[in-house]
């Protein structure tokens, strides 16, 4: 109930100003009676609202399918968003999860606390839990890019992919083919490598090579001699210059996409709510997250994610076109 409470807070002043007491106020402003009349309008939109927030409903086959003509045939800057549970499917295991998690995990080493593995201080301190994550998690090992990658590769050979936004650093939307341009990895990644004390960059593939045999990597700079980490954001760390083109590209974005995340992290989640408001956006999650609900051309496709990217591909009528990324990825790794 408090969360209800401060959403209808937080969507106050956008509900007001799409009601029709917006249109046509005048002098009516200064009438008490009026004001609360306004009052009541609102929290019965409000309530509507969340009402359809507090029972996730579920598209009907009929109004994916709307949703999806609306993709294919009238929208081409399509900007995805997308955390961890889009990469769940691949086997990677989220970070907090118990007996599962990445935190768990990692236990052996006594973190103070679990997200000391990003903190730098402590990084400096003891760098074999991060370099242990590390080589859990690079690109190309393990790991491979699922149904959601693919997808999201086939919007891009559309063409209509503007975007995309990712939390994830586990580098499986390279993998699938997404371009690096089309790309922004909003918490880092391991293309990149650098010395957290100069800034200076190291190669990238060697940085890689030391790390899966297992060695600590220094700055090869006589005066520094810091440690050297893939550019990977940690606790305190700005995020990527690329992240900042969410500002253009939230202005542009025709339709948006959100797939596995629990949009709580920001900057990153306000992506989601600095979109126009009157372009569809569709969330395929477990849950309903955000501000998902309020806006009238929101959709939401709960539950299990593949099956859900499985019912957007069936309604835009690309499933043959998926199947064969997915088995033409699958030859050649």
């Amino acid at each position: 109930m408090n969360a209800h409470r401060v959403r209808f807070q937080y969507f106050l002043v956008p509900l007001y100003f799409s009601s029709p007491y917006a249109l046509n106020l005048g002098n009516d402003m200064h009438d008490g009676s009026s004001f609360c009349s306004i009052l009541v309008h609102l929290q019965s939109c409000s309530a509507a609202h969340l009402r359809y927030f507090s029972q996730a409903n579920q598209l009907s086959a009929e109004s994916l399918k709307s949703f999806a003509n609306q993709l294919k045939e009238k929208c081409n800057n399509v900007l995805v968003m997308a955390g961890a549970g889009l990469s769940t499917p691949s086997g990677i295991p989220d970070f907090r999860s118990p007996d599962t998690g990445l935190y768990y995990n990692l236990k052996q080493y006594n973190l103070p606390y679990p997200e000391a593995i990003f903190d730098l201080v402590y990084f400096e301190q003891d760098p074999r839990p991060f370099l242990t994550l590390a080589k859990e998690l690079y690109p190309g090992g393990k790991y491979h890019p699922n149904l959601g990658h693919h997808f999201i590769h086939l919007l891009h050979k559309k063409g209509k992919l503007l975007r995309m936004y990712t939390q994830n650093i586990d580098g499986l939307e390279r993998l699938s083919g997404i371009p690096e341009e089309k790309l922004v990895e909003a918490h880092g990644g391991f293309s990149t490598a650098s010395c957290i004390r100069c800034s200076k960059k190291h190669d990238p593939h060697k940085t890689r090579e030391d790390i899966l045999q297992g060695k600590t990597v220094y700055c090869d700079r006589s005066f520094c001699k810091g440690l050297v980490k893939p550019d990977i954001v940690f606790f305190g760390e700005a995020l990527p210059e690329r992240f900042w083109l969410h500002e253009i590209d939230a202005s542009l974005a025709d339709f948006l996409i959100v797939i596995g995340t629990s949009l709580e992290v920001y900057p990153f989640a306000g992506v989601a709510d600095a979109v126009q408001f009157n372009i569809p956006r569709l969330l395929l999650n477990r849950t309903v997250v955000g501000s998902f609900g309020y806006r009238d051309h929101d959709a939401i496709l709960s539950g299990d994610i593949t099956e859900g990217i499985k019912s957007l591909a069936s309604a835009l009528d690309w499933t043959t076109e998926l199947d064969e990324l997915v088995r033409q990825y699958e030859q050649l790794n």
